[in-house]
């Protein structure tokens, strides 16, 4: 069983796929600008499922489908997550894995069985401002791994970041730049201030569309590709 929610035909969380999301409840980080959560804290209104039921509901929907996203939350904290991509393999289906990158053993272990397709990995802040922003205790050496794994190649993959103009500045998203560089693909999420999870965390959104894509032009010579969500 787990807690968290389930959204059939995505055509937008698996980039030119038709998906289903699985949500798992539960996070390792505290992000005040968090647009789930309910999925962070739990709470009543959260739905509970047995895996075997969704798996049955995903099943009889594989034709309609080309994979499953599992997200969250943090989809990594869930020990039964190698076996429940396993299960969707075995359905013929493609598995793509929206992780924060805390749990480099388990996603290396991922990616040596050949259980996902393609890696969304958030990269919340340069290193010198991670526990800023997730604010909790961060080993960064862990979340530094999993960006190695992936830059590794290997699997179909992107790094993204959700840039409230708060938190993140000109400088701080060239420092990840930098960090990520030679990366495939890395993706600016615009921040809207509409559902989050501290309730009192404001951040000034204006002109942040003409911004974010300035941004994109100063980071081209750190990705082969430079994308923005939510314009």
């Amino acid at each position: 069983m787990f807690h968290g929610g389930i959204q059939k035909t995505s055509l937008v969380d698996y980039p030119g796929h038709i998906c289903d999301v699985v949500f798992l409840a539960g996070c390792n980080f505290r992000c005040p600008y968090c647009h789930n959560p309910e999925l962070v804290l739990g709470g009543e209104h959260l739905s509970s499922y047995q895996w075997a039921d969704v798996l049955d509901g995903i099943a009889k929907r594989a034709h309609v489908l080309d994979g499953v996203c599992i997200s969250g939350g943090e989809p990594t904290l869930h020990p039964e997550l190698a076996q429940w991509c396993a299960q969707i393999r075995e359905l013929g289906l493609l598995v793509k894995l929206d992780t924060n990158g805390t749990s480099p053993e388990l996603l290396g272990q991922l990616l040596a069985d050949d259980l996902v397709d393609y890696v969304a990995m958030d990269i919340k802040a340069p290193p010198v401002k991670y526990e800023q922003v997730t604010r909790t205790k961060v080993d960064l050496k862990s979340v530094e791994r999993s960006v190695d794994l992936l830059l590794a190649g290997g699997i179909s993959y992107e790094f993204r970041t959700t840039v409230p103009r708060s938190l993140l500045s000109e400088e701080d998203l060239l420092m990840i730049g930098q960090w990520i560089n030679g990366a495939s693909c890395y993706v600016l999420q615009r921040y809207r201030p509409e559902h989050h999870l501290d309730l009192e965390f404001e951040s000034d959104e204006r002109d942040s569309e003409a911004w974010l894509l300035t941004m994109q032009e100063k980071l081209k010579p750190y990705a082969d590709s430079i994308k923005v969500r939510g314009l």
